[in-house]
């Protein structure tokens, strides 16, 4: 029985880890990205490189796009050289990416009304869950577009949770997720900063504080970059100045009020402002310690 053909759209810091899993798993993985490193670097490890997005989907049973969002995610479904009209009839579109519940769900009856299946699945779990194939996916789609997907995403995937039938439902999980880990990381950088300002030993104070019930998830895995001084990026400041802005205009259209969600959004636009976007996130630290005049530990 020939291997399940798998697309791969956007082979970055999420994506080649994701390609890369699929293709531990048994799948014919083909990816594509503008990139000529990234394109490189899955040919490095045995997949096979697509010169255009059309050749990449024109077989494939499953297409998997981790573009940034919803702009993103469009263009390469309706675009000038979009895959909605080559894709195979049948096969799946798994988008990754975080975007409005509205958009997701408008994206899926565009495509699913020319015979293709369209699943909302966002991830989490970084580009270490990426290169593990252990991402956390929160998914909603038709039973169809579920089976379908499920190679690639059991490949890529330790937990898949099955949110309903309709598009929108998976992203709207994802947008709370977002805004719980948005306001977490600033939380944390702004309680270290205080930390630091009080004349407190910052490795003690993320070891009292990661075995007290302060501790979350984001102050354990971000705070030791603010110990090292190392801002390079795991997930990126504009990742959440673009994550909590969807938050933000969601509940706007909701009429729900966010305000803790709308406060981490300033801290991470101040770090933008700064010249830090494309620093870890971790980096709102360093917007408290200037403001504060205090000196942080340096790489």
């Amino acid at each position: 029985m020939a291997a399940t053909r798998v697309g791969v759209i956007g082979l970055g810091s999420m994506g080649l880890g994701m390609a890369v899993s699929a293709l531990k798993a048994g799948l014919a993985v083909t990816g594509f990205d503008l990139s000529a490193e990234r394109r490189k670097a899955l040919a490095g490890a045995g997949g096979q490189v697509a010169e255009s997005l059309s050749l990449l989907v024109e077989e494939a049973d499953i297409v998997v796009s981790v573009v940034v969002n919803a702009a993103q995610t469009e263009a390469v479904l309706f675009g000038d050289q979009g895959v909605a009209e080559t894709m195979p009839d049948g096969a799946v579109f798994i988008s990754c990416a975080t975007m409005a519940p509205k958009r997701a769900a408008e994206m899926a009856a565009r495509l699913e009304a020319g015979g293709r299946h369209y699943l909302d699945a966002p991830m989490s779990g970084g580009t270490t869950g990426a290169n593990a194939g252990a991402l956390t996916f929160m998914a909603s789609g038709s039973p169809d577009a579920f089976e379908r997907a499920e190679p690639a995403l059991q490949a890529m995937g330790e937990k898949i949770y099955r949110l309903g039938d309709a598009a929108g439902r998976g992203s709207s999980m994802k947008l709370i997720n977002q805004l719980l880990v948005g306001v977490h990381i600033a939380a944390a950088g702004e309680a270290m900063a205080m930390a630091a300002k009080l004349g407190l030993d910052l490795e003690e104070v993320y070891e009292v504080i990661s075995n007290s019930a302060g501790a979350s998830w984001a102050f354990c895995d971000r705070v030791p970059s603010i110990l090292s001084g190392d801002y390079s990026p795991k997930s990126a400041v504009s990742i959440f100045t673009k994550d909590l802005g969807i938050v933000l205009d969601t509940a706007r259209a909701e009429g729900f009020p966010a305000p803790l969600a709308g406060n981490a959004l300033q801290a991470y636009l101040m770090a933008e402002a700064a010249g830090m976007a494309g620093d870890n996130d971790s980096s709102v630290v360093r917007v408290y310690a200037k403001l504060a005049g205090l000196d942080l530990p340096q790489s």
